[in-house]
């Protein structure tokens, strides 16, 4: 046996574009939560709440919705005023539809690939000094809670 596993690429927009489907079969509004403090992410900076964005993707609100493999890109209104948004795969914590806050939080990936950790990804020995040794706790990951 070898231990040549071939490398996935992520799972993550597969999931995405799966759930934002099921969403709007079941006539909903499938809605992103977005961390839009990772590099890549182009929204309006007035949507930007505490380092995260809500987006509406349904087919009503967006125009030239495309979610591929490795970002989520559309056409969306802010206040009126047309703007380009485009959020890469990694940036996407969660999916859900508005009605119901049934949907998913993204999982992270595992392996490397498109979208995943590079095989250069090392993770830091436990002698090393994160460069984040002074910072502050980072904020709890959103949860999701089903509504009835």
């Amino acid at each position: 046996m070898t231990e040549d596993v071939p490398q996935m690429t992520s799972h993550r927009p597969y999931l995405l574009r799966a759930l934002a489907e099921w969403i709007a079969d079941n006539d909903m509004t499938p809605h992103l939560l977005v961390d839009a403090t990772q590099a890549g992410v182009q929204v309006p900076a007035s949507a930007v709440k505490e380092g995260r964005v809500v987006l509406n993707i349904a087919q009503r609100a967006v125009a030239h919705l495309v979610i591929d493999n490795l970002t989520v890109s559309f056409s969306a209104r802010f206040g009126g005023v047309s703007y380009p948004v485009n959020v890469p795969i990694s940036a996407v914590l969660a999916i859900y539809a508005r009605e119901t806050g049934q949907g998913m939080a993204l999982p992270e990936d595992i392996g490397t690939g498109p979208g995943g950790p590079s095989d250069d990804d090392e993770p830091p020995t436990p002698d090393a000094p994160s460069p984040d040794d002074d910072a502050p706790p980072p904020a709890k990951r959103p949860h999701l809670r089903v509504v009835k």
